[in-house]
Parts: structure tokens; C-alpha cells; sequence
């Protein structure tokens, strides 16, 4: 829930960005987008299609950091490879809930303000798209989001070890709360830079069609006519705003992890429970070394 609502706006930017027409473009860039958003819609604007990431994260987050650590521990031992393939495994199994999540927060944050507007929120839009297209409508885009949400995790959890190992993130020091929050910013970005071409595509498929008839069949018609009208650039489309964003969420929820994880252990974390807020998700066996048990 922080990270949402630290970093909506910047995702709200960036999918605006992503779709806009090149034959009439109606942000210059980031900064502008931002202005604009606030200038017709003000603040809440930029917090368009806010429910949906709030409802969808709380199962998103369980699914994640569930299947990593038992995927991890299923593998047997704590390895780079290791790591890589439990990201992947958590990341592919959320597209289950991310994909309608975000199908509903997209058409939500593209649509007109006041009484024009066709949804009254996430529910009511993912109603909507059932009641028009079926099952098949809801999960619209389901094929890119594997695409970007597999490789991103694998890369997202193998940074975060390499990171926490390198930094020396151990019991008892007193710089480990801020070391958690640089690995996991860091880790957010190198995972956005690794797919985000894919997600551009993610964002055109799911945004087809709300403004007129439908213009792509499939993932590789969509990259063709995307390339063909706008060149490599398109891929790019809407990154500055996600990489701005990408450090403060994964900062803030680390953050919360801490924080609450420290509360809510209390006294059974021992002396060094303050320091390894994520020594509750390790198994009871030597097989992960605490550092990285997060």
C-alpha cells in the first residue's frame, strides 16, 4: 500500500505516455504530463485508477514473496541461479491477479474526466469488460505481462541478493535499514530496465480499443505498427517517469516491511529482531543465508 501510493502518479505518467498518438502527442514529456494532469484534472487526477493496485497488491505481494521463498527453498541452496529462477517463478504465477489489475488500472487512468467517464471504478470496469468480452477481455494483455513480469522478477530478487551480500547487510548493523532500502530501490530499476520495451506493448495492448476501433491482433502486430509510425523511441515511451518512480516504491515498501515487521514480531525476534526484519519469511534450516532472506 505504500509503494502504491508513492508511486501512482509516476504510473499514471508514464501510462499516458506510453499510448498517446503520435499524430497528435498531447504531453511533450514527463514534466509536462505531470503539469497537464494537474492543470485539467488536478492532483487526484494523477491518482486515477487508484483502487485497483490497492486491492490487487495485498494478494500480489503474498503470491510473490510466498512463492519465492519456497521456491528458493524447493531448489535446495541460496545461488545467483537460484535466485534468478525463484524471481521468475513468483513472477509468473502473480500475472494471475496482476494482468486484470492492470488492465482496470489502465483503462481507469486513460479515461475522461466528470460525466464522461465510462467507469466508476475498478469493479465496475472489470464488470464491464466481462459483461462485453468475456473471460478472454478481462485477461487481455495476459501473454506480455508473462513476457515482462518473469524475466523482471528473476532479475528483481537476483539484484536484491547481489546487492545485500555486497553491501554487507547483516544482523546488528546499524546502516542495515538504509542498505535494505538502496538494494531494493537499485533492484527496482535494473528490473524495469530489463523488460520495459514489453511492457510499452503491455500498456498499448490493454489501452486498444477504449478510444475507437481496435488496431492490433496480437503482441508481434502491435510491436510492428508501434516501430513502423514511431521508431525504437516508442519503447522507451514513458521510462524517465518509471524510473523516477521505480526507486521511492520499492524504498517505501521495504521501508514498511521494516517497520511493521518489527512491530508486529515484538519480542519473539530475539535481540537481533529489529535488525533482520525479514528473518520470519527464512527457513528454520541453514539452507538461506539470513542477509538475503527477504
Amino acid at each position: 500500500v505504500a509503494g502504491v501510493l508513492v508511486g501512482h502518479p509516476f504510473d499514471t505518467v508514464k501510462v499516458r505516455l506510453q499510448v498517446q498518438s503520435v499524430e497528435k502527442p498531447q504531453y511533450r514529456g514527463t514534466l509536462h504530463c505531470f503539469k497537464s494532469i494537474i492543470k485539467q484534472e488536478s492532483v487526484l487526477g494523477l491518482y486515477k485508477g487508484l483502487g485497483s493496485p490497492l486491492m490487487g497488491l495485498t494478494f500480489i505481494n503474498a503470491l510473490v514473496f510466498g512463492v519465492q521463498g519456497n521456491t528458493l527453498r524447493a531448489l535446495g541452496h541460496d545461488s545467483p541461479l537460484n535466485q534468478f529462477l525463484a524471481g521468475a517463478a513468483a513472477g509468473a504465477i502473480q500475472c494471475v491477479i496482476c494482468c486484470p489489475m492492470e488492465l482496470a488500472k489502465t483503462r481507469l487512468q486513460l479515461q475522461d474526466a466528470g460525466p464522461a467517464r465510462t467507469y466508476k471504478g475498478s469493479l465496475d470496469c472489470l464488470v464491464q469488460i466481462y459483461g462485453h468480452e468475456g473471460l478472454r477481455g478481462v485477461n487481455r494483455g495476459m501473454v506480455s505481462t508473462l513476457l515482462r513480469e518473469t524475466p523482471s522478477f528473476g532479475v528483481y530478487f537476483l539484484t536484491y541478493d547481489a546487492l545485500t551480500r555486497a553491501l554487507g547487510c547483516e544482523p546488528g548493523d546499524r546502516l542495515l535499514v538504509p542498505k535494505l532500502l538502496l538494494a531494493g530501490g537499485t533492484s527496482g530499476i535494473m528490473s524495469w530496465l530489463s523488460t520495459y520495451p514489453v511492457d510499452v506493448v503491455k500498456s498499448r495492448l490493454q489501452a486498444d480499443g477504449l478510444r475507437g476501433a481496435p488496431r492490433y491482433r496480437g503482441i508481434l502486430d502491435c510491436v510492428r505498427q508501434s516501430y513502423r509510425a514511431e521508431g525504437w523511441r516508442v519503447f522507451t515511451r514513458g521510462l524517465a517517469s518509471t524510473l523516477l518512480r521505480a526507486f521511492p516504491v520499492n524504498a517505501a515498501t521495504f521501508a514498511t516491511v521494516t517497520v511493521v515487521l518489527t512491530y508486529a514480531r515484538g519480542e519473539e525476534a530475539g535481540p537481533e529482531g529489529e535488525a533482520v526484519p525479514a528473518a520470519s519469511a527464512a527457513p528454520a534450516g541453514p539452507a538461506l543465508a539470513q542477509p538475503s532472506s527477504l
